[in-house]
């Protein structure tokens, strides 16, 4: 059997210039006038390149906008469920003519990442879109505020990427695109393959679901978000090294890729998950681990929400299927890892587990259940902890003396 197919049917579409391509489109980027991109921008844009988004081929008009907005699809038709496009403050689109090329700049160190040729500037109903998209317009919701807060004008164009924006340099073999993820699953022999979405290092429940996965699937792809993420949420770097830990000690050699990508999160719950859902088809995996509450953020989402959504989809819309999980804890009268599917003992016999606890508890050096996250892992997180707290204890200290 072979990978499913990239979203929409076609061949990857990596906007990615290389060679002799990339060398004249730099040297032509640098008279451009510059637009400053956001952070969810510039990894909208590395995902472009990578090919993640195929077959986008850059960021969305506005009868895009409203369609993706009101009936998650392009203009085209393309099932889309999150809009990817591109703002700016109105003076500086005063300045840019429609028909005319753009450079975009790292938001961080002004490296051009891409050059785009703007095709339409619009407005938009800010508010509608978080309505839409995030089911409310609650500026506490991380994604409603960053939507509110970007520029009031969007600009539309396909784009030409130019630079990874420094992820390979900081992330080395963890930064994968979608041609390296399918040719390794392929050198393994994997076609049917899960993807878990992961911002956080993984516990026993996240351990439990991949090796639900592994029963029916030929291996699983651990894909952790390489983007910004919430204050108080791990560095990439560290649950990259607490994953592998858990992978070298707990599973079957063979059946687990991990790898990262580039985007911020959006906390867009059922929306974002069928976002993962897509972008994974392009990374080569025929399934998306669904469990409780992914991509959510507060209580702004049902925990289920997110296996929902894939029931209301068009039929066909999704190669990538939803492997729905419930529920998953430690049930001390289970003796072991249990969902509410399988476990018929009451609440007071579970122990809930979450990233959040986890976080807590470490933060807070309390200690943390042997039932909760392996040895292994602890001794990883705790020492980031520690090291945590004695640089704030230095820096307090060092301003102090001054």
């Amino acid at each position: 059997m072979a990978l499913v197919n990239p979203h929409g049917g076609g061949p990857l579409k990596p906007l990615l210039l290389e060679g002799e391509a990339l060398a004249k489109e730099q040297q032509r980027a640098a008279s451009l006038p510059r637009v400053a991109v956001s952070s969810r921008e510039k990894g909208d844009i590395i995902m472009l390149g990578l090919g993640g988004f195929t077959p986008l081929d850059g960021f969305m008009s506005h009868a895009d906008w409203e369609g993706v907005c009101d009936g998650m699809k392009t203009a085209s038709g393309l099932f889309w469920p999150i809009p990817i496009t591109l703002s700016t403050d109105e003076g500086t689109a005063d300045g840019i003519k429609t028909g005319s090329d753009i450079a975009l700049a790292d938001p961080d160190n002004g490296e051009i990442l891409a050059t785009m040729t703007v095709t339409e500037k619009y407005r938009i109903d800010k508010a509608h879109e978080c309505a839409t998209v995030f089911k409310t317009t609650d500026m506490e919701h991380p994604g409603v505020k960053m939507v509110m807060e970007q520029g009031d004008v969007n600009l539309a164009g396909p784009v030409k990427v130019l630079s990874q924006g420094g992820f390979p340099e900081k992330y080395g073999e963890l930064f994968m695109s979608p041609r390296q993820t399918r040719a390794l699953f392929e050198s393994l022999g994997w076609s049917k393959v899960a993807a878990f979405q992961t911002r956080n290092p993984m516990h026993r429940s996240h351990e439990y679901l991949a090796k639900v996965a592994i029963e029916t699937c030929d291996g699983v792809l651990i894909h952790s978000l390489l983007g910004n993420l919430k204050p108080g949420d791990i560095p990439a770097e560290v649950r990259a090294k607490a994953i592998n830990s858990l992978v070298d000690n707990y599973f079957v050699k063979n059946t687990i890729v991990q790898a990262g990508y580039p985007l911020d999160m959006r906390y867009a719950g059922p929306r974002e998950a069928l976002l993962h859902a897509v972008f994974r088809q392009n990374y080569g995996c025929s399934h998306l681990i669904v469990g409780r509450d992914h991509a959510g953020v507060g209580d702004y989402y049902g925990p289920f929400d997110a296996h929902h959504i894939f029931d209301e989809i068009p039929k066909g819309a999704l190669e990538t299927e939803a492997l729905k999980i419930d529920w998953t804890f430690w049930c001390y009268k289970c003796g072991g890892m249990a969902s509410a599917r399988t476990c018929p003992h009451e609440p007071e016999d579970r122990l809930l587990l979450s990233g959040t606890k986890l976080r807590k508890a470490l933060s807070e050096g309390d200690d943390v259940p042997a039932e909760f996250s392996r040895p292994e892992v602890l001794a990883i997180l705790r020492e980031y902890y520690d090291n945590l707290t004695d640089k704030v204890e230095v820096k307090l200290s060092g301003h102090s003396a001054r």
